[in-house]
């Protein structure tokens, strides 16, 4: 049997118990009995930030909106590939969850909340979306646009929220969105704005092939122009891909964790 240490307790604003705890190794964070976040899968936290920074091309000063806190590892991953010039604000909506991350769950992601480049939001993601505009937009909340374990978050990707998300972002802005599960309805409502989007399965465990899949939904301006990919999700941010000459033939790609502001994982 598994040992199972429960390190906090607490209550959602929506009246829902939180459990932290400590089990086989890992910290889980439950609520509702619903594990919300682990720190035995964030591969696919990392790979948000480093798809953005793919997309949006080289910018020595980003702003970029960190959707979400969890346990700090989309953070981590957005002050690494950002640069020192990046300006990073994470909206936390649960205090409990910002503590954790000053004091039992700093390690987990080398402390991100210490770093200057930060200023932490504790309070709803919506209040910063306008009249702020940022560069890049990272939204780690819930489940995903469907899976839901606090109902409230359903309004963060209704239409007028999406809307509200093209609007805030700045000329070559770009959006990526987290998801345990597909969401063709998300990805309607975001295509429905005139941003292009994309979706990319990404592995829960990053490089580690077995397990789960999550799904990235990347939005652009219209206009945007594609950012070349990448061959893999660790690989540094790469220019808007050029116009190939006439006549020169076309090279082959490799194929490449809560209430609003509460991350999952």
């Amino acid at each position: 049997m598994l040992r199972r240490e429960v390190l906090d307790t607490t209550t959602t604003p929506d009246g829902q118990a939180l459990h932290l705890v400590r089990e086989a190794g890992h910290y889980v964070i439950r609520v509702g009995g619903v594990p919300l976040m682990t720190s035995a899968t964030f591969g696919s936290e990392q790979a948000m930030a480093q798809v953005a920074a793919e997309v949006l091309g080289r910018h020595t000063r980003p702003k970029v909106l960190v959707g979400g806190l969890g346990m700090g590892f989309t953070l981590r991953a957005a002050l690494d590939v950002f640069g020192p010039g990046a300006q990073v604000t994470v909206a936390e909506l649960l205090p409990c969850i910002v503590a954790y991350s000053r004091g039992v769950l700093g390690h987990l992601a080398r402390h991100p909340l210490k770093d200057r480049r930060v200023r932490v939001h504790e309070g709803d993601v919506r209040t910063l979306l306008t009249p702020d505009r940022w560069d890049v937009v990272l939204m780690d909340v819930d489940n995903g646009p469907d899976a839901f374990t606090t109902a409230s978050n359903a309004s963060l990707y209704s239409a007028t929220s999406v809307e509200r998300l093209r609007r805030t972002l700045l000329p070559k802005g770009v959006l990526v969105a987290w998801s345990a599960y597909a969401s063709p309805s998300f990805e309607s409502k975001l295509r429905s704005t005139g941003m292009h989007c994309e979706v990319r399965r990404v592995k829960a465990r990053g490089e580690i092939r077995k397990g789960a899949t999550h799904f990235l939904y990347v939005a652009r301006a219209p206009g945007r122009v594609h950012a070349e990919r990448t061959a893999g999700p660790t690989r540094p941010a790469a220019p808007a891909r050029r116009e190939r000459p006439a006549g020169r033939p076309a090279r082959k790609r490799k194929g490449s964790t809560r209430s609003s502001g509460t991350s999952r994982t």
